[in-house]
């Protein structure tokens, strides 16, 4: 497994921006953003293959959200902007792809980063 780290949560008004990073421990991983708001499930927010044209969206964030990544540096980027209360949410980061099918659901990675929160005030 690939040990990933989350960076760059934090508290921000609606309609403000926030960056995270996740910095993986090795090259070659097709990776992810998720989330999970206080008693709601984990779901998948955005991913990202290990070609950075590569990238597919939760519609609840299409337009607003983007996702990058930095391969000479093992580092994948969730750039949120228009922020609305509901993205509240501790955000996790994931790598290791089992199916091309799974990129948005929890069971298509292997590899957890421990989370960073994120609150949006209204």
């Amino acid at each position: 497994q690939v040990h990933l780290v989350e960076s760059g949560g934090g508290s921000v008004q609606a309609g403000g921006s926030l960056r995270l990073s996740c910095a993986a421990s090795e090259y070659g991983y097709s990776m992810a953003w998720f989330r999970q708001a206080p008693g709601k499930e984990r779901e998948g927010v955005a991913h990202i293959g290990l070609s950075p044209s590569d990238t597919i969206y939760a519609d609840s964030v299409k337009g607003r959200f983007t996702i990058s990544r930095d391969n000479a540096k093992n580092t994948m980027y969730l750039q949120m902007r228009s922020l609305k209360p509901e993205d509240t949410a501790i955000y996790y980061c994931a790598a290791g792809l089992k199916s091309f099918v799974l990129r948005l659901q929890l069971a298509g990675y292997n590899s957890w980063g421990q989370g960073t929160q994120v609150t949006v005030s209204s």
